[in-house]
């Protein structure tokens, strides 16, 4: 983040001479990474062939244009699965290269490029991050038993696979009542990464206590805790405790999740990860906060405890949300659904 995940691999007489990613923001991009990588080894790019995620830039930001350094370094042909939806480039990078008389080929598996970036892709349309809300329940959709026991409804295969997902996300959301119940660190660790994702908590209230662990982690990409009303004192503690604090208060002294979305993309959060309880997932849901749900089903039955989601009661099935089914899969002895609401 904020950048889009870009690969570039370049290929001549049909053998792989360069490749790269691109680099934390404000480093090299994923072409400028493949053609140091093939001058490093000795190639002459000369005439070779770009194949690369997402059309490469041409205009100034952090870094110069790649388009420019494909056309100096004397590339034949360049492949871009889709264009990029940020208005400085879109088309522009492909048209840059075709006038200096290199043959340009796009789309092409565009819907793969386009999942790997769905994030980018959402903050660039509508200036709001992608939101995926997760959670694991039984079959019958239960997340905890009623006095709150819920280590661990499914197994370890998809606890890891659910620390994938948070690897992949800019920021991590959840609520003061999970914070409160299970003192969560809110961070990845089933394997080792080079980043933790920021941690947001929705704290109205403004209830977190100072010795909360997700306060705590020298390895935490920071901690943003949004409320709606203001208590200086505690205030100045959370903030000597290390977090960031927004006030983003609604007209019922509710946080405004709407606004905050739009600020989190401001904030150029590309994907939002929400590990949250049913009250605050049941809010986004119904906000319209909510793009995606990532559902983990266990082969066992709860009966009467807590659910996944707190939403109204409805009257009419007419009313009912639809979503999609995007994507199942089976991770160990547990079903991952991926199913996203209807834009």
């Amino acid at each position: 983040m904020p950048n889009p995940r870009v690969g570039c691999v370049i290929v001549k007489d049909q053998i792989v001479i360069g490749a790269g990613y691109t680099q934390p923001a404000g480093f090299a991009h994923a072409e400028i990474q493949a053609l140091l990588d093939a001058k490093n080894k000795g190639h002459d790019v000369r005439g070779a062939t770009a194949y690369v995620t997402l059309e490469p830039c041409s205009h100034f930001g952090r870094t110069p244009p790649c388009s420019d350094a494909l056309i100096k370094a004397g590339l034949a042909r360049v492949v871009a699965a889709m264009t990029d939806p940020n208005p400085q480039v879109s088309g522009k990078g492909l048209a840059q290269l075709e006038a200096a008389g290199i043959h340009v080929a796009s789309p092409l598996l565009d819907q793969a490029a386009y999942e790997m970036n769905i994030g980018f892709f959402t903050r660039m349309r509508t200036g709001k991050p992608w939101v995926r809300m997760k959670t694991a329940a039984s079959l019958d959709g239960k997340t905890a038993l009623h006095n709150n026991q819920s280590q661990w409804i499914t197994g370890e295969a998809a606890r890891a696979d659910g620390h994938h997902w948070r690897a992949r996300a800019c920021a991590i959301l959840t609520g003061i009542g999970t914070l409160l119940e299970d003192d969560p660190q809110m961070t990845v660790r089933a394997f080792p990464v080079t980043r933790q994702p920021l941690r947001i908590i929705i704290d109205s209230k403004l209830q977190t206590p100072t010795a909360a662990k997700a306060l705590h982690n020298p390895a935490s990409g920071g901690v943003l805790i949004v409320h709606a009303v203001q208590k200086p004192e505690h205030q100045t503690r959370l903030i000597a405790a290390g977090a960031e604090l927004l006030y983003l208060p609604n007209e019922n002294d509710k946080v405004d999740l709407p606004k905050l979305m739009l600020e989190l993309g401001r904030r150029e959060i590309n994907e939002l990860h929400v590990e949250a309880g049913s009250k605050l997932n049941g809010s986004l849901i119904q906000e319209n906060c909510v793009d995606e749900l990532l559902l983990y089903f266990a082969p066992s039955l709860l009966g009467d405890a807590r659910s996944m989601f707190e939403l109204p009661a409805l009257e009419n099935l007419e009313h009912q949300q639809r979503l999609h089914f995007h994507q199942i899969q089976q991770i160990g002895q547990d079903l991952r659904i991926l199913a996203r609401f209807h834009s």
